[in-house]
């Protein structure tokens, strides 16, 4: 069998006496598309932020095409080829959305090949028209593009999305969906999303989180019919 592009190994991650993280393993292959639910307080954003060295594993592994990434720095992470989208949009507000995506791609590009990554760029997240708009002046689905696009100009191999149609209109969650399938034809994605109508247009196998572990993974049709992940992710939702 082929290595899996990211793996993790008994990954734990405790705060004082809490256990955010119970000794997970997961696995993705090349150029998988994986999504990550489960209720709030699961664990998935501590996960996330163990993947992309924002948090120190208390114990366990990550390993990224066979190599140990535990205890890297998040810039080093980066640079092997780990891109985060975060909840709330990192973009300069007071920059236009061009200026914002020039300044991702001329870390790996300069001169005339920079500035082609930026107009393949926004036209692939759907904003050429927007382009000398500041990036304060747009809709909040506009924003999580011009973030979006940001890491993709960096060229990752695999991307992480922390709940990408939070906050999204219909039509708005429809392209993020469509746009997320594309960049899955070349790069392997994990996505942490709460919406389940986004979840059915875009995944094909789902891992559940529940109390720090993985509850269970299956197809995304199975896991819509498990009546455990239903009483459990619903269950939780309704006494919040």
């Amino acid at each position: 069998m082929a290595e899996p592009l990211l793996q993790t190994r008994d990954l734990s991650m405790n705060f004082g006496g809490v256990h955010a993280v119970r000794n997970v393993n997961f696995s993705l292959a090349e150029g998988e598309l994986r999504c990550l639910i489960g209720p709030n307080g699961a664990g998935k954003s501590t996960f996330f932020k163990m993947l992309t060295g924002q948090l120190e594993p208390s114990q366990g592994q990550v390993l990224f095409r066979g190599n140990d990434i535990s205890h890297a720095y998040a810039h080093q992470i980066a640079r092997l080829g780990i891109g985060i989208k975060t909840q709330v949009p990192s973009v300069f507000d007071g920059l236009t959305v061009r200026e914002n995506i020039w300044l991702a791609a001329s870390r790996l590009h300069s001169g005339d090949r920079a500035n082609n990554v930026v107009d393949e760029m926004l036209e692939r997240i759907g904003l050429t028209g927007l382009a000398q708009r500041l990036v304060g002046q747009l809709a909040h689905g506009q924003r999580q593009w011009v973030e979006l696009g940001l890491v993709l100009s960096t060229d990752p191999e695999l991307i992480l999305l922390d709940e990408p149609a939070a906050g999204m209109t219909h039509d708005e969650v429809y392209k993020t969906a469509e746009l997320v399938r594309e960049i899955n034809r070349s790069k392997a994605l994990i996505v942490v999303e709460h919406d389940m109508q986004f979840i059915r247009m875009i995944a094909k196998q789902v891992t559940v989180f529940n109390q720090g572990s993985v509850l269970v993974e299956d197809a995304v049709e199975n896991i819509l019919r498990n009546p455990m992940v239903r009483d459990i992710y619903l269950g939780k939702q309704a006494a919040a």
